[in-house]
């Protein structure tokens, strides 16, 4: 059974940092695109930061650029995100996601493009 299992949520006042973990079991994901997405209520999923198979290539939604950076490690089967300069408009569920397969294209920012998604961990940041 494959599994995306998120670690790290939590509450975090404005400023502050957090580290979001997110370990797949059950197969491996070396050769795909992995991407942190969020849902903040009353709104829809968007797409967080995805990496291509080998960390040579990411992308950013623009909100997060040069605060947030995401990172794997393939030998662990584990894909991270690492949160700074938190601010209260990036509470949400935090959801990680795998690609359908394997490729060596860049990350894909679309959900429909990941069919693996974990069961999500919640991020308040409060001002």
């Amino acid at each position: 059974q494959v599994q995306l299992v998120e670690s790290g949520g939590g509450l975090v006042q404005a400023g502050g940092s957090l580290r979001l973990s997110c370990a797949a079991s059950g197969r491996t994901f070396s050769t795909n695109a992995m991407g942190w997405f969020r849902q903040a209520p009353r709104k829809e999923r968007e797409s967080v930061a995805a990496i291509n198979w080998n960390g040579g290539n990411t992308r950013y939604a623009d909100s997060v650029k040069g605060r947030f950076t995401i990172s794997r490690d393939n030998a662990k089967n584990t894909v991270y995100l690492q949160m700074n300069s938190l601010k209260p408009e990036d509470t949400a569920v935090y959801y990680c996601a795998a690609t359908n397969s394997g490729s060596y294209l860049p990350p894909s920012s679309a959900p429909s493009e990941y069919g693996y998604w974990g069961q999500g961990t919640q991020i308040t940041v409060s001002s």
